[in-house]
């Protein structure tokens, strides 16, 4: 391990870029550093005897021990300019940096030998307070005798308690200053598209900014009146979120007063010029409400705001009409989409849900003409280094990924009921799959504290409360569920391109703009550079492209329910801390409806669990197609929409997915319900929702199901390779309907069927080994899915419509596919594919049976031997496929390491660096819960 010294759209974002070569001339700065640099007061401060008891004596828990968790790499997330130095030229780490790191990544060889005393081997004990003997540090923050903030010795979260609501909340934000400032001025630059003036112009940068204020154009007005406005609508539990906020806030700034007086302020603001190391000159600029709203707009739109992509959608339906006809071509495009695929592995067992139904005689289509979309350039007068292919390269991407529907949808969820476990009570692994960061977006803290009783999870920058974690005698945690919640509008234009119809008047749209200019600095050597980013906004939101519709020249705008109600959560994550309103199932569900962004929430307490699916779900105007551009008028607008609020009718709590006490529930980011269709692609026959469903299933049936046994189902899950579990015995059934003579092909065959007995995954041959077993097979397969799709599909579509559909949901998502939507080193995997599409059309020609099947037959057109041919030709290509042909590389690993390729690598958003990790598809944050008591 790293010697020690005291105390994806953002998995491109680069900070640190120019720290290698300054620090090959920087060894003597360092040392200079460290006195210029004194470490955070929390390491070294002293307990008192009434402290440290009062740390010791734990809330009401009803755990008994039974309560793990884990969020790598590690609680401290801010660093000293020494401490960075320090590790970028020697590697060392600062207390409490990565030590949940090496834990997290044992399970993957570990779990075939857990036990539940071996659990928090793998885990953290996340009982409420802190054993006797384990008090590292107490503070009272700004000397406040209404708040304390222990931290243990052995992970360093901060347990805060306080006497009063107010100490409480800023006993909160202190701590989440202590541990992520830096990470948090990041974001609230982020949201508010001003990211490169405040860290650097690096390409990477200037597209995540790009990215986000593209969808959240907001400006300070905007940001102000969205916390006041979910206030004003809960009555009194608006009125103490409000002072919450406030409180929290004052914490924040509290923190960066006394860090910046006591020169240990985290190192980026040196590095990146905001502060100088010799004089202290420069500033730190305090926080306020609207930046929180800044930040969730950026969480909100990575991980809870499904939708989006009609424009694309449009275009994929017009290919195939413009392939088969419209008849036919629309049944093709259908078959595609599987917005009610039969097959598809639910979270909801039982029931149907209707929500977006397809309507028979769809009204107020807007599709463009063909050849007539052109995206909405977001970026104009670009000058130095912003003029750079690397910067407009950047800009393509990120104008890509904010239009796409195969957004990040993370996390997972197995829970089982008392009925079926040894104990008889519940038991649940659950948590958010939300990238890997250094330091991560997520912060661990118990908040003790007048109507607030929870340890958990928290975005940085929004942690007044726990988001994701226990309280007193309960357990919560959500997916992204991803339904639609955005729809695109063809407005029409009159007088100019920046004038539109709004319900009969000619309006001007709004521009709004940014201007960004950045410099080169230690941390950024990108040279100085400036563009202006402009939205043209209207009513019916942000113009994200223009095209023709029927002649007449439109702009397609983008409208979600969440816009403008980015804090209108506020009130549910409120009611989930407080344990005199949460005491069962009943309270839960009457939590998460008070949340707007699209999840799926699980509970657990000694006796129930329960299922949520939440999210400000509009009521489309009768016969709307939400799949594809409507027309802005109004007997297409949501139901009882006003646009002064962006308010409109939503489908009520009994219309959401939910049930209480079933058997069992899993979740990967899959189908919730029956008739609930999610807005993103791909929810099939094969998701990778099965390899949970397939696992709990089987430890269901069984009975006794403990914590142990689920660890190990999610674990094992984990590393399976969902194309090796449920679509290659298919593809070797067709392979092997003729003897395989070829000795090469043969060859390969026979280490696919060795692999896939042996159970499919992709795991070292032994703990920290970074080989694989079976890695001749797994290196054929990742290079034979490419192949086989593209010769199994196109020649039928025609490249146009194959193309078309490709846009929609990519063909893959392998750990080491940099092509996919999440990227590599990512750990997620396997959400977005083909499979389903391989797998319904394979067992056609197979002449087994197929529900909900694909509208034709692809493999071969249908003929079982022109199909073996296909893929035995194209399985013989991927055999002799080299490793370095297969993975060819990139800044981490060298050509042809393929573990590297695989491995998940924290990304760097401040300045401290942590080595690669094996592969895993695993929460980031992860509970292990089992209550063995109720109040």
């Amino acid at each position: 391990m790293p010697r020690r010294t005291p105390r994806n759209a953002l998995d491109t974002l680069r900070t640190p870029r120019g720290f290698h070569g300054f620090l090959k001339a920087a060894s003597v700065c360092a040392l200079i550093a460290g006195v210029l640099s004194p470490l955070s007061p929390a390491t070294a401060a002293g307990n008192t005897a009434a402290e440290v008891t009062a740390a010791e004596a734990a809330p009401n828990d009803h755990c008994g021990g039974q309560c793990s968790d884990i969020l790598p790499p590690g609680q401290n997330g801010n660093a000293t300019l020494a401490q960075i130095l320090l590790n970028q030229a020697f590697g060392t780490q600062p207390a409490h940096a990565e030590d949940q790191l090496g834990p997290y990544a044992n399970l993957a060889t570990g779990y075939p030998g857990l036990t539940n005393d071996k659990i928090n081997t793998f885990f953290n004990d996340a009982s409420f307070g802190v054993p006797a003997g384990q008090v590292a540090s107490t503070v009272r923050p700004a000397g406040r005798d209404d708040v304390t903030i222990v931290r243990d010795r052995k992970t360093g979260v901060p347990h805060i308690t306080g006497t009063t609501r107010y100490g409480t909340e800023f006993g909160a934000g202190y701590a989440a200053a202590q541990d992520r400032l830096w990470l948090m001025d990041l974001f609230r630059h982020v949201g508010r598209g001003q990211l490169t003036p405040f860290a650097g112009g690096a390409p990477a940068n200037q597209g995540l900014e790009q990215q986000f204020w593209r969808s959240a154009p907001y400006t300070e007005d905007d940001l102000e009146a969205q916390i006041e406005s979910a206030a004003a609508k809960a009555g009194e539990r608006g009125e103490l979120a409000l002072a919450d906020v406030d409180a929290y806030v004052a914490g924040v700034n509290a923190y960066i007063d006394a860090s910046d007086k006591g020169r240990y302020f985290p190192g980026e603001y040196v590095l990146t010029g905001h502060k100088d190391a010799i004089t202290n000159s420069g500033t730190i600029e305090h926080f306020k409400r609207s930046d929180l709203i800044a930040l969730a707009s950026v969480i909100g739109s990575l991980f809870g705001a499904g939708g989006g992509g009609e424009v694309n959608n449009a275009l994929s339906l017009l290919a195939a009409q413009e392939k088969y006809g419209v008849a036919e071509g629309t049944e093709v495009w259908e078959s595609f989409r599987q917005r009610n695929d039969p097959e598809a592995v639910l979270t909801q067992q039982d029931g149907s849900f209707p929500y977006l139904p397809t309507p028979d005689d769809p009204q107020g289509r807007a599709l463009p003409d063909a050849g007539s979309v052109e995206a909405e350039p977001l970026v104009y007068d670009r000058t130095g280094s912003a003029g750079a292919a690397g910067a407009t390269g950047a800009s393509a991407k990120a104008a890509d990924t904010a239009v796409t529907s195969a957004r990040r949808g993370m996390s997972n969820a197995l829970v089982v009921s008392g009925e079926h476990t040894a104990s008889g009570h519940p038991v649940a692994v659950f948590g958010p799959q939300t990238g890997y960061f250094a330091p991560q977006l997520l912060m661990l803290q118990e908040i003790q504290g007048p109507g607030i009783s929870a340890r958990g999870a928290s975005f940085a920058g929004l942690s007044m409360y726990v988001e994701l974690g226990r309280g007193q005698d309960y357990a919560w945690s959500a997916t992204t569920s991803g339904q639609d919640i955005i729809d695109t509008y063809a407005v029409e234009l009159c007088q100019d391109d920046y004038h539109y119809l709004y319900r009969g008047t000619c309006t001007p749209m709004e521009k709004v703009e940014r201007h960004n200019a950045w410099k080169p600095t230690v941390a950024d050597s990108t040279a100085a550079g400036s563009y202006t980013m402009r939205v043209w906004r209207t009513k019916y939101g942000p113009v994200e492209s223009r095209a023709t519709v029927g002649g007449k020249k439109v702009a397609y705008t983008t409208l979600r329910s969440s816009y403008l109600h980015e804090a209108d959560s506020i009130i549910g994550f409120q009611m989930l801390n407080d344990p005199d309103y949460l005491n069962g199932p009943e309270r839960f569900r009457g939590a998460v409806q008070h949340i707007n962004y699209t999840f799926n929430w699980f509970y657990a307490d000694s006796e129930h669990t329960a299922y949520y699916n939440s999210g400000d779900n509009p009521v489309r105007a009768n016969g709307v197609d939400a799949e594809f551009p409507v027309w802005a008028r109004q007997a297409y607008e949501w139901q009882d929409w006003d646009p002064a609020g962006n308010t409109a009718r939503y489908t009520g709590p009994s219309a959401h997915p939910q049930s209480v006490d079933q058997d069992y529930y899993i979740s990967w980011n899959n189908k919730q319900a029956e008739d609930y269709p999610a807005a993103s692609w791909g929810n099939g026959s094969v998701h990778r929702g099965n390899l949970l469903d397939d696992r709990v299933k089987k430890l269901v049936a069984e009975g006794g199901v403990t914590r142990t046994a689920l660890v190990r189902a999610m674990a094992e899950a984990g590393l399976a390779d969902l194309r090796a579990e449920d679509v290659l015995p298919d593809l070797l059934k067709v392979v092997e309907s003729v003897p395989v003579t070829d000795p090469a092909t043969r060859t390969a065959v026979d280490a696919l069927k060795a692999w896939r007995s042996a159970g499919g995954l992709r795991t070292e041959t032994s703990a920290g080994s970074k080989k694989y077993a079976h890695a001749d097979a797994i290196r054929t397969l990742d290079a034979w899915w490419l192949l086989l799709v593209k010769a199994e599909f196109e020649p039928v579509l025609g490249s146009d419509l194959y193309a078309a559909f490709t846009r929609n949901l990519p063909v893959d998502e392998s750990p080491s596919a940099a092509h996919g939507p999440t990227g590599a080193h990512a750990g997620s995997a396997f959400q977005y594919g083909w499979w389903s599409y391989v797998d319904k059309d394979i067992r056609s020609v197979l002449g087994e049976s197929v529900k909900g099947p694909l509208a034709r037959a692809y493999c071969g057109d249908g003929d079982l031997a022109a199909c073996r041919d296909t893929l035995v030709t194209t399985l013989k290509e991927a055999a002799g496929r080299t490793a370095a042909q297969v993975y060819p590389g990139d800044d981490n690993c060298s050509a042809g390491d393929q573990w590297c390729a695989d491995s998940v690598i924290h990304r760097t958003l401040g300045g401290i660096k942590h080595g690669g990790i094996s592969w895993q598809n695993r929460p980031t944050y992860q509970q292990v819960v089992e209550f063995t008591s109720h109040r």
